[in-house]
C-alpha cells in the first residue's frame, strides 16, 4: 500500500542516482588494467574489449529504461528499485571476482540493464513531490548524477592504485549492498493501487520515442546535431583512460584525478555559466560558439604532447557544455506545450543510441591508430588491411573534431527551417 514517504526516502533516492554514476565512474581509470589482466593482451586490444563493454552496458540500459519504467507503473516504484539495486550490486562482485573477459561483458550488459532506474527514480521523485517542489528535486537528481561523476573517477583511481583494479569493484558491490539495506527500512511504496496500470510490451518499447520526430519534422535536424555531437563527446569516457595511460602514462590515480576535473569544470559550466551566457548572448548564438569550442578542444586534446595540456584543455572546453541546453532550450521554443513530454522522451533516445554507437567507434579508432600493424576494420568495411598508415592515439578526437563541425553544419541547415522565437532574442542590459 502507498503510504507519505518521509525525508529519508528521497535522501535515499539521491543517493541511489549518485551510486549508480559513481558505479559508472569508478571503474573507468582501471578498466584498461582489468582487460589486461583477464585477457592477457596489450593496452590496443584492451582498447577494443573497453569498447565492447560500453556498447554491451549502453545497449542493455537503451533498451531497459522503458520495461523498467513500465514495470514499476506495474508493481510499483519500491520493488523495481529495490530489485534492480539489489542486482545492480551482486553483478559488480560478479565483475571484481570474473576470471576471464566473457564473464565481465556479461556482467557489463547487467550492469546497464539495472542502471536503467533512473526513469524509476525520476518516477518517485514526481510521486513525493508536491508540484511547486517537483523542479528544486528534480534538480536534487541532477546534483546527485553530476556529484557521483565527480567522486566516482577519484575513488576508483585511488582504489587502484592502492589495492589493485579489482578494488573499485568490491567498493561499488558493497556500498550498493549498504544502500540496498537503508531502502528496506526507508522506502515506502508511493505509486497507489488504484494509479497502477497494465505492463505492455508495446508501450515498453525504446525504439518509440523516434516516431515523435516524423510528427515534427522541423525537428529532425536538431535531433541530428544531438546525435553527431553526442556521438563525438563519448570519445571523453570510451577512450580517455587507454589515451592517458599510452601517451602519458599516467597511473589509474592520475587517470581519476583528471576525470574528476573533468566533472567539476562540467558542473560549474552547467550550474552557473549557462544561467548567465545562454541569457545574455541566446541560445542560438551559445551553441553555436560552445559547439565551436568543442570542435577545437578535440584537436587541441589529439595533440597535446604534455600532461599539463590536458588541463588546460578540459577548461576551455568545458564551455562546451552550453550547446545542449541550448539546443534543448530551441527545440522546446518550437514544439507545441502539450509536447514538450514528447519531445524529452525522444531526445532521452537519440541520447541513449548515441552512447550505444559512440563509444564503439572510438575505442576501435584509437586501437588501430595505437597499433598501426593491425588491420583496422570499422561497420565491417576494412579500412587499412594493412593498419593504420601512422601512430597516432589521438586520432578518435581528430574524429570526433570532425563529427562536431558536422553537427556544426546541420545546425546552420537547421535555423534555416526553424523560425527564430521572439523570446530567444538576447537580453537587453
Amino acid at each position: 500500500m502507498a503510504k507519505a514517504p518521509g525525508r529519508n526516502a528521497l535522501f535515499f533516492i539521491f543517493i541511489t542516482v549518485m551510486l549508480n554514476m559513481i558505479g559508472y565512474g569508478v571503474i573507468m581509470p582501471v578498466m584498461p588494467q582489468l582487460i589486461m589482466e583477464v585477457t592477457g593482451e596489450g593496452l590496443s586490444s584492451a582498447a577494443k574489449w573497453g569498447g565492447y563493454l560500453a556498447v554491451a552496458y549502453a545497449a542493455m540500459q537503451f533498451l531497459m529504461m522503458p520495461i523498467i519504467g513500465g514495470l514499476s507503473d506495474r508493481f510499483g516504484r519500491r520493488p523495481v528499485l529495490l530489485t534492480s539495486l539489489a542486482a545492480y550490486s551482486l553483478d559488480f562482485l560478479v565483475m571484481a571476482v570474473a576470471p576471464v573477459i566473457g564473464i565481465i561483458v556479461f556482467a557489463r550488459m547487467l550492469a546497464g540493464a539495472f542502471a536503467a532506474t533512473f526513469s524509476t527514480a525520476n518516477a518517485y521523485i514526481a510521486d513525493i513531490s508536491a508540484p511547486e517542489k517537483r523542479a528544486a528535486n528534480f534538480g536534487l537528481m541532477g546534483a546527485a548524477f553530476g556529484l557521483g561523476f565527480i567522486i566516482g573517477p577519484g575513488i576508483g583511481g585511488l582504489l587502484g592504485d592502492h589495492y589493485g583494479p579489482r578494488a573499485p569493484f568490491y567498493f561499488v558491490a558493497c556500498t550498493g549492498a549498504l544502500n540496498f539495506l537503508f531502502g528496506l527500512f526507508v522506502l515506502p511504496e508511493t505509486l497507489a493501487n488504484e494509479n497502477r496500470r497494465k505492463f505492455e510490451w508495446k508501450r515498453a518499447n525504446a525504439f518509440g520515442s523516434f516516431k515523435q520526430f516524423a510528427k515534427y519534422p522541423a525537428m529532425l535536424p536538431i535531433a541530428l546535431v544531438l546525435f553527431f555531437g553526442q556521438i563525438a563527446h563519448w570519445t571523453y569516457p570510451s577512450i580517455w583512460s587507454y589515451y592517458a595511460e599510452e601517451k602519458f602514462a599516467w597511473t589509474p590515480s592520475l587517470i581519476g584525478l583528471s576525470l574528476m576535473f573533468v566533472g567539476l569544470m562540467s558542473a560549474i559550466v552547467q550550474g552557473g555559466v549557462t544561467r548567465i551566457v545562454i541569457p545574455k548572448i541566446g541560445e542560438r548564438a551559445s551553441a553555436i560558439t560552445a559547439m565551436s569550442v568543442t570542435a577545437i578542444s578535440y584537436v587541441l586534446f589529439a595533440f597535446a604532447s604534455q600532461g599539463w595540456m590536458v588541463y588546460a584543455v578540459i577548461a576551455f572546453s568545458a564551455l562546451g557544455g552550453l550547446a545542449q541546453p541550448a539546443l534543448q532550450g530551441i527545440m522546446s521554443r518550437t514544439m507545441p506545450a502539450n509536447a514538450q513530454g514528447e519531445l524529452q522522451g525522444a531526445i532521452a533516445a537519440v541520447m541513449s543510441l548515441s552512447m550505444v554507437i559512440g563509444p564503439w567507434v572510438m575505442t576501435q579508432t584509437f586501437s588501430a591508430f595505437s597499433s598501426p600493424n593491425t588491420p583496422f576494420t570499422l561497420f565491417n568495411v576494412t579500412l587499412f588491411p594493412n593498419g593504420a598508415p601512422i601512430y597516432f592515439p589521438g586520432a578518435p578526437f581528430i574524429f570526433a573534431s570532425a563529427l562536431e563541425i558536422l553537427a556544426l553544419a546541420t545546425l546552420f541547415f537547421a535555423f534555416g527551417r526553424i523560425r527564430r522565437p521572439r523570446e530567444e532574442a538576447p537580453t537587453k542590459t
